[in-house]
Order: C-alpha cells, then structure tokens, then sequence
C-alpha cells in the first residue's frame, strides 16, 4: 500500500471514527431512515460546493443513472438505515466490532461474485487486523452472549451491502470521477431514504433547535458523508474496494482517539496492543505478494 493511500485511508477513519457517537444523538430525535435521509442531503449539498469550489463538472448526463441508483442504495441508502437502526439495539462498543467485519465481506464477496484475485497476505492481514479489534474492544464470550439478535442481524447486513457496494462502485461504467460518484451517490441516497423516512416516520421540526443536534448532524452529514465519500471513492479507484473497505478497522482505534481527546477517556493496555495488531494487519493487507523467480540453468 502506497503511502498516500494509507494517509487518506487515516484521515477517512479520523472521520467516520465519530460517525457512532454522532448517530446515538442523533436517534434520541429521529428514527434510522431519516438520519440517512439528513446525513445524505447534508452530504450532497456539501459536494455540490466543493464540485462548483473547484470548477469540477457535475455531468449529470454523463452518470449511468441505473447502475449508479443501485450501487448508491446498495452502499449507502440501505446500509445507513440499518446502522442506526441496530444502534438503537446494541451498545456502542458492539457496534464497530461487527462493522469491522466488512474488509472479509469484501474480499469475501469479491473473489465468490467479481473474480478479485487474493494472495495469503489478504486473508492473514485481515484476521490479524480484525483479532486487534477483539482486543482492542476487550470482546469476550460473556458480552457476545448478550449481544441482541436482531441488532446483530441488522449490522451484519449493512457490512454485507458495504461488501457488494464497495465492488459495484469500482465497476461503475464511464470515467466518472470520485466527486461525480460521490454526488451520485448522494443524491439516490437522499431520494432513497427520504421517501422511506416520509412514509414511516415522523420528522420533529423543534430538534433542529438543539446545538448538539445541529453539531452531530453537521459531523454526520458534512463530513461523514460528503467530503468521507470523497475520499472513500478515491481509495476504491486507486486502491480497490478491499483496500478501501479497511477503513472499518482504523474506525475503532480513531473512536477511542477522539474518546481520549474530547472526553477525557482513559488509555489501556488492549488499546495499544489492539492498535499494533490493526495497523499491522492493515499493512499486511495492503503488501503486494511479489512473484516467484524460476531459477533456470544453462547447460
């Protein structure tokens, strides 16, 4: 992995590394489809300035529209709901381990669906990354016992959709680029969870009168959506879409940084033992297997 790649592959998980705690105040005023259908609408507004700050083009004609809705519901609209939604049912150290399980998912889905081709390095890369994530959230059989069904199902499957969303992005058709699909993306996304939001749930005008709601969704949607997908949709061109999904190991490690920063939290010892094993794992993820020479010998 190149050095540019890990240095946004950071910043993007400094970002969404508050995108739990953001969502848990956020669900005290709004239910899980309309804090995706805010996130999203913050989100879009957002790239359009950057896109008209930086004179990029919007080329609305030239986005595939049908494969771009489906990836967009797929990676974003979908998963987001299901998020917030198993927030309201697991705790909020629960809830990065199981999103941590998406780099697997990935790679998973690619070599089954989207002929990725892995090396070992891969698989020992990501189960080393994702056993600093026990670690580092001292995971244990008593908490996993707890662990509520149904809010397990609902994280489980947004890390499944983030898997075959992550590969339909890198496939999408034309030379679009990040800000294009970011704005694409956005833009289903806000229409997609907003007409669900609409139809199932009530939206509380007087919440947007609380500054820490504000500043939550000002985190959530200006950041942890439009400039985060920016960057996320630049790793997944340059780098792929299982480099790009190893973003959900670095998430856990950036939460407790932001923890210790703001709120004072204390630092122990599974934090630096879980963060060595994580960054480790994600360097190893990221190596390049390089081939084998064939020795040949003259006669």
């Amino acid at each position: 992995m190149s050095r540019s790649l890990f240095l946004v592959l950071s910043i993007l998980s400094l970002i969404w590394g508050g995108s739990f705690y953001f969502m848990k105040i956020l669900l005290h005023d709004f239910g899980p489809a309309t804090i995706a259908f805010l996130r999203s609408a913050l989100g879009l507004v957002t790239i359009i300035l950057i896109m008209v700050c930086l004179k990029k083009p919007i080329g609305f004609k030239q986005i595939a529209w049908g494969p771009m809705i489906i990836m967009a519901l797929v990676n974003t609209a979908i998963p987001w709901s299901l998020i917030a939604f198993s927030e309201t049912r697991l705790t909020s150290t629960m809830a990065p381990v199981l999103n941590a399980a998406t780099p697997i998912w990935t790679l998973a889905v690619g070599i089954l669906f989207f002929k990725f081709a892995s090396n070992r390095m891969h698989w020992i890369g990501m189960l080393i990354a994702f056993c600093g994530i026990i670690v580092l959230l001292d995971v244990n059989p008593v908490s996993l016992v707890s662990v509520d069904v149904i809010g397990f199902l609902c994280m489980l499957a947004a890390t499944c959709c983030y898997a075959f969303g992550g590969q339909l992005s890198k496939r999408l058709p034309g030379n679009l680029s990040m800000y294009q699909i970011t704005f694409g993306t956005l833009l289903t996304s806000m229409i997609g969870a907003g007409g669900v939001s609409l139809a199932t749930e009530s939206l509380p005008i007087s919440a947007f009168s609380s500054g820490g709601t504000v500043a939550a969704l000002l985190g959530l949607g200006v950041f942890g959506s439009g400039v985060a997908y920016i960057l996320f949709y630049y790793l997944v061109q340059k780098g792929g879409p299982e480099i790009a999904s190893l973003v959900t190991y670095l998430v856990p490690i950036t939460a407790f940084i932001w923890g210790y920063s703001l709120l004072g939290e204390q630092i122990t010892w599974n934090l630096l033992v879980g963060m060595l094993f994580i960054v480790g794992g994600v360097f190893l993820t990221g190596r390049k297997v390089k081939p084998k020479t064939k020795m040949t010998v003259e006669v």
